[in-house]
Formats: C-alpha cells, structure tokens, sequence
C-alpha cells in the first residue's frame, strides 16, 4: 500500500454507513487555544490519569492501527496495571477524599519555589538572555492560586506512568501540528529520553536470540543496549540518503534463520534525519520506499528522531549564497522532510521523540508516539521501572513551552536553532574544503543533524593491504589524538560488531566547539591525514 497522500483538498469522506462527515482543517498552533476552551478545565492535580485522546482532534475518517498482538514479547505480554496506579482514576471524582494512596502531603516538600530565566521570543543569544530573558516564578501552590495549570505541589509527588497531563497535552499538540498521523488511535507517552525508550522498545519486542536491521552504521549506544538482552544488530548497506530500501529487502527476502542462527527480523531502528553517525538524511520517496518495504516485511519501526528539528539550511557551497529562511510557521513546518509517522497508515511506527538535542540532555524528558495498544504497553512498564520523567523537569518545560513560549514560540526557537546549526556546519565544510586532502578524504555536506562523516580512500594508504583497514584506522585515530583533535571512528558506529572493517570513515561534529577551534581541529586533523597516508603539504 503507497504511503497516503495529504487530506488538506479533500472535504467529504463517505464511510462504511454511507454517511458523509467534514474533514475539518489540521491542527494549527493558532488553533490549540480555541481547542482547548472547548476541552473545558485540563484534570492535572497530583497523579491525575489522563491520556492522549483528551487532547487530539476526532478523526473517525482515519483507520485504526494494526494490532501487533503477534509481534509483543512475552515479557511485555506479562505486565499488568500497578493496582495503586489504578486508584488514580477516582482522584477527580469531585468531593473525593482520599486515604488510598501514598501520596505524602506536599506540605512536607521544602521546596517553596523555583525562579528560571529563559530567553524572551526573538532574542537568544546568552548576551540578550542576559538583559532580556524572563525569570518564570514556579510557586509550590500556582494552581490552587489560579497562577499556573502546574506547580510544585503536583510536579513533586507521585505521577502516573503516562506522564503529567500538563506535559502530555503539549505533546500530544505538537504531535498533531507537527505530524498528524494518518491513522486514529494514535497517543503519546512521556518518557525519560530516547536511551530508555530504545531499551523499552527491545523489551518489548524481543526474545533473546532476536536481531534488529538497521543501517550498517547507526548509533553505537543503540546497538549496545540490545546486547545484554541476548540480541545482536545486523545492518543493511545505506549511501548518501540513508538506508538503500532494495537493500533492506534483499536482507529480508533472503534470511535463512538456520545460517543466521535466529528468526527473521521484524524490528527495523532508525534514525532518519541527520543520522548518528553518518549525518544521512532520507529524502521523502527514500522513506515512502522505506515504509513499503517495511509492509511488505510487517515491520515494526523504531524512529528515533532527536535531530529532527535540526533540519538545516541548504548547502550552497563555501562561497555560495545563503538560501532564504521560511517566512512563518507554515512554510517552517512544511520545510521539514515528512516524517514516518506522517505517512504511517498502520500503526507499525514508534516514533521517539526528545528535548536533549532542542533544549537540554538533562533535563530527560521525552515522548513515544505509538498506536494506544503499544502505548499502553510502554506506561506499564513505566510505572514498574522509571515511572515518568523528573517533576521538576516536567514543570520547568511545562511553564517554558506551554506558558510561556506557546507552541508558536517553541517554532521560533527551533528556526533560530536551525540558523545556528547551518552557520556551524557551514564553519565546518569550509574548514574541511581548505584543510584537508581531498585526494584521500571525500564527504557530503550534512542536510540535518550535529555530525560529519569523513570517508578516507585506505586503497591510498602506502601501507594497504599489508595493513588491515582497522589498523590503519587506529593509525589516523592515534594520529589525530596526538595532533590534539579527537573524532570518533568509523568502527565504534558498526551495527554488526563481528564483521571485518571493510570501510575508512571518521565523524566529527560541529555542534559545541568555538568556530575557531572548531577550524582549528580541522586543521590538525588534515595533518594528521597527511602524516598517516605520506602525503604532502
């Protein structure tokens, strides 16, 4: 089945009882208020149970997800709702008083309140944030006060494990404006960030003896995590663009689970926007082709997608002129290549979702976008393990992105982060066009993401084939260290960590370093190239 089309031109929709019902228009950041005065008063007291359906457009129009009874694990199978979780049900019955919970008196919490400066909309820089930012006032009792829909006597008791209903109805939201998925019971749960939805995932998924396709260079941690679950990756070739789809069919197509010592793989991770390591972005039709693969297959897909918003401006070369920046929200939104989940009819996409690479790591804080039978599966193992993300997490990012920015000024903030981000890339391929050997070294400028992957000729090497492609990459590696630059070599990144290096590749990034140190390790790096392949000034 082709990956739908768009609904914007469509008006009527005739369903299986003949009756014709109104697409109304997608969810816009100018339309949240007018949706939420009809929602009436958001329930968000202390553990309050809630979900993703108080908050998202009706959508009969829309099919329902597959179920994926077949694909769960038995472990996942096994988990049952907390029974003290399920009391929170009850909370919101008006005159409830409750003596059924553990939940402890917020008098007893000595923390009165909690002042954050952020930046105003439009202004930055930590210069402007400085003499412009606004100081948010979080107060122990905001709402009991009518000041806030959040506050620390709620933030800092026990919550649910789907997350405060303040943060889940932000996310839902965005979720919407962003990628409107085209099935119906589509929902949000939050998380701890995208390391702990990766490992949820797995266990989800898998028995042990099970292998995950990804590309055959992909984020080590996400390879490193399903070994102590007894599950190995296993990668399909990929170029400039990502995953090559006929790759990935052929992989599957042809799996002999005698030779490959277990059963075919239904579990395909990605990341497909500025991919760690390669900086790879699938184009549209690369992701259409992709999903239909992945049909073809029944394939559940993990998406993790923390680069997303890092989608940068087109490289124009080094002397280039800049491409204009969108005019509004609208033309940001639509700028963005579609996500999987904007064309998942199935249900079989689990998009991870963080705010470490957008806002700050630390703060571990993220979401799931999944079909309400997955996501239900992730809250209880949620409640049995993290719970939800850190409170005082919750409320901080609450108070900026709802209150404070609005859903129009979190899209500011990401445009001016894409100025940023294309300013450091463009540091770095001129830094790389002037310093380093382009007899031996090759690369493709990144359309998203943090990373630069440098491919090295190692057939050039005076040494090959004498000296295996590993030892040479340990040669450059000990070479740049030396010289006092430090890349990340291309073998740490293999989804099959038993197969021979049988390519040279080196990833920089250009996310944190000063621009001039940035040129500067650069630099040191073509000598290090220089001096590991005899080549010279």
């Amino acid at each position: 089945m082709a990956p739908p089309s768009t609904i914007e031109d469509i008006g009527l929709h005739a369903t299986s009882d003949t009756s014709a019902i109104t697409i109304p228009d997608p969810l816009t950041c100018e339309g949240v208020p007018g949706r939420r005065s009809k929602a009436g008063k958001l329930n968000g007291g202390v553990a309050a149970a809630t979900n993703s359906e108080l908050f998202k457009s009706p959508a009969p129009w829309k099919p329902m997800a597959k179920r994926w009874d077949h694909k769960i694990s038995l472990e996942s199978r096994s988990r049952k709702s907390t029974t003290l979780k399920g009391l929170a049900v009850h909370l919101a019955t008006p005159g409830m008083i409750s003596l059924g919970g553990g939940l402890p008196s917020s008098e007893y919490f000595p923390f009165e309140n909690i002042d954050v400066k952020v930046p105003a909309i439009g202004q930055y820089s930590e210069e402007e944030r400085k003499t412009t930012g606004k100081t948010m006032h979080i107060g122990k009792h905001d709402v009991r006060e009518g000041k806030s829909a959040f506050d620390l006597s709620i933030c800092l008791n026990y919550g649910q494990g789907i997350g405060s209903a303040q943060m889940l109805r932000w996310v839902t939201e965005h979720t919407e404006i962003v990628h409107n998925p085209p099935y119906r019971d589509w929902r949000c749960v939050m998380s701890v960030g995208s390391t702990s939805s990766t490992e949820m995932v797995y266990r989800m998924f898998l028995e042990r003896g099970d292998h995950v396709i990804s590309e055959e260079f992909t984020f080590a941690t996400a390879v490193e995590t399903s070994g102590p679950l007894g599950c190995k990756f296993i990668g399909a070739k990929m170029d400039e663009e990502g995953m090559i789809p006929s790759e990935l069919d052929e992989l599957l197509s042809n799996w002999d689970p005698v030779a490959r010592g277990g059963r075919k793989p239904f579990l395909w991770y990605t990341v497909p926007t500025g991919q760690n390591p390669t900086g790879a972005t699938q184009g549209v039709e690369r992701r259409k082709a992709l999903y239909k693969v992945a049909q073809k297959h029944d394939l559940i897909i993990v998406e993790d997608e923390p680069y997303y918003f890092l989608q940068m401006q087109p490289y124009t070369g080094v002397d280039g002129v800049p491409a204009p920046l969108p005019k509004n929200h609208s033309e940001f939104l639509k700028s963005l290549v579609p996500s999987l989940l904007s064309m998942d009819t199935d249900g079989r996409v689990v998009r991870l979702d963080s705010f470490s690479k957008v806002l700050a790591p630390g703060s571990r804080t993220g979401w799931i976008t999944a079909s309400e039978q997955l996501v239900e599966r992730f809250a209880r193992h949620n409640e049995v393990s993290v719970q939800h993300p850190s409170g005082i997490s919750q409320v901080i990012l609450h108070r900026l992105l709802d209150e404070e920015w609005g859903h129009e000024g979190y899209l500011d903030w990401l445009i001016n982060l894409r100025v940023e981000y294309t300013q450091r890339r463009n540091v770095m391929m001129a830094a790389c066009d002037k310093y380093l050997p382009k007899e031996i070294a090759h690369w493709v400028a990144p359309a998203a993401g943090m990373f630069h992957w440098i491919k090295l000729d190692f057939e050039k090497h005076p040494q090959y084939p004498a000296k295996s492609i590993k030892e040479i990459e340990d040669q450059v590696f000990k070479a740049a260290v030396d010289a006092c630059v430090l890349v990340a070599p291309g073998s740490f990144f293999m989804a099959d960590t038993h197969k021979e290096l049988d390519q040279l590749f080196f990833r920089a990034t250009f996310a944190a370093a000063e621009f001039d140190k940035m040129t500067e390790a650069i630099r040191r790096l073509g000598v290090a190239f220089r001096e590991c392949f005899a080549l010279e000034e």
